[in-house]
């Protein structure tokens, strides 16, 4: 048995009976089927509706008896992937639909879609290359759930993020000392704040009493910050006095804010139910002891690594899949390193992210990002660099099952011969120093 035929029997491919290119559309999809017994290719569509597609999977399990289909599609997620796993016949191969481009420009210059030509494209790219694709195993429905969650919630933010931006916008037209007045406007203070006085007449208008209970109801200031706030709305002064640019103003600044107060209470509703799914998860206490993770971004990376430890077989497999690890190219005599754009958004972020809140909490992580600035790097870049660090680290918590400890990871580095621990001492002794305060007033 050669090395091919042995990656064939050990992914399972020798069992497959039939392989099938599925292009979906919004109305119809189209469908190239090859019979492995006999050799045939064949070509239909099917109707976008659950009934016709229930009716298709009926008639290949009945056609090949219930064997192996290999079903290879250009996503990796979304009604057709939610629906077919449901079947334990089937094999699925999402494909990167940068891979298929790249494939169908092998056979036509242009590089032009077509649907047919497609369904062709993914079932032979696939079935000729087996061993080169992986197929795709779903996780529980718990730890698909908690993907789903913190993907959805992130679009929820970066939709109240444009509401803010626009609500800034339309303030500083009428309206500007609201932006320092109502706080932060991505909070419910500040909604309520517009709510009860959406132009600056109106809120000259509000008695000090109301004034000071207002705020004393969210945060619970100082006395005197709020008597300075106080004093402040006293003194404004309006910026334009055209009744219809106040009107215009008041009217959509009230309607935003309406939005954005709605928008709050439903990531609050999604934040109940991350928690309630990541606290349950088996995998919680990997991802809770990460530095720096915290209710937000443990969530997502364990929805990042999923539970399924046959996924990915090194840490290189999430780098390059994230984004994160760079793109190194090779012509001749030329070689260059370049950032990696095609790649899953949403991961590279995750990852981004969790490196750039580890450095409060990490002194190794502090230590690293900081000698990279030194040496020159930019931000990003340097947070990348981290990210990929922590990657390394990462896996190895989430292969083991093994919660993370800052000690033994710099305890490692000191058998290695690595000057990161030493670097990381210094940090947590300047942060020591930085709390005690100054010498005069200890």
């Amino acid at each position: 048995m050669n090395q091919e035929q042995s990656l064939n029997k050990e992914t399972g491919v020798d069992e497959v009976a039939a392989w099938v290119g599925l292009d979906w559309a919004d109305n119809e999809h189209r469908i190239c089927l090859y019979d492995v017994a006999t050799g045939h290719v064949e070509q239909s569509a099917l109707k976008h509706s659950a009934e016709e597609l229930q009716q298709w999977m009926a008639g290949l399990q009945k056609r090949y008896g219930g064997a192996k289909i290999a079903i290879v599609l250009e996503q990796s997620r979304g009604a057709v992937l939610y629906a077919l796993m449901n079947y334990d016949f089937v094999v699925l191969y999402p494909v990167n639909p940068q891979s298929l481009a790249n494939y169908r420009k092998a056979f036509s210059t242009s590089g032009a879609k077509d649907d047919p030509g497609d369904a062709m494209l993914l079932m032979e790219m696939v079935r000729k290359h087996a061993t080169r694709f992986r197929p795709w195993t779903p996780d529980d429905p718990d730890t698909r759930g908690l993907r789903l969650l913190v993907e959805g919630r992130r679009q929820l933010v970066n939709q109240l993020t444009r509401l803010t931006n626009q609500l800034t916008s339309h303030l500083k037209n009428y309206y500007p000392q609201a932006l320092e007045l109502a706080g932060d406007l991505s909070s419910r203070q500040a909604c309520d704040f517009l709510k009860r006085w959406p132009t600056l007449e109106a809120l000259q208008t509000a008695r000090p009493a109301h004034l000071r209970k207002f705020y004393q109801r969210y945060g619970r200031p100082r006395p005197e910050t709020i008597e300075k706030r106080i004093e402040q709305i006293k003194q404004a002064v309006p910026l334009t006095q055209d009744r219809a640019v106040v009107l215009a103003g008041s009217m959509m600044a009230q309607g935003i804010a309406v939005q954005v107060r709605s928008l709050l209470d439903v990531v609050d509703n999604y934040d109940l139910e991350i928690k309630r799914l990541f606290q349950s998860h088996p995998d919680r206490l990997v991802f809770e002891s990460l530095p720096g993770a915290g209710a937000v971004l443990a969530p997502r990376l364990l929805a990042a690594f999923g539970a399924d430890r046959e996924r990915w077989q090194s840490a290189a497999e999430i780098q390059q899949l994230s984004g994160i690890a760079p793109v190194t190219e090779r012509s001749g005599k030329s070689y260059w390193v370049h950032w990696r754009l095609a790649c899953p958004k949403f991961l590279r972020q995750t990852f981004h992210e969790f490196a750039v809140s580890s450095t409060k909490w990490s002194a190794w992580a502090k230590a690293y990002y900081q000698d990279l600035r030194d040496r020159g790097k930019r931000h990003h870049s340097a947070v990348r660099s981290l990210a990929y660090k922590w990657i390394r680290v990462l896996f190895a918590c989430w292969k083991n099952r093994t919660p993370y400890d800052e000690q033994v990871f710099l305890d490692a580095l000191t058998r290695r011969g690595s000057s990161l621990p030493q670097k990381a001492l210094i940090v947590s002794q300047a942060r020591l120093l930085a709390k005690a305060g100054p010498v005069e007033n200890r």
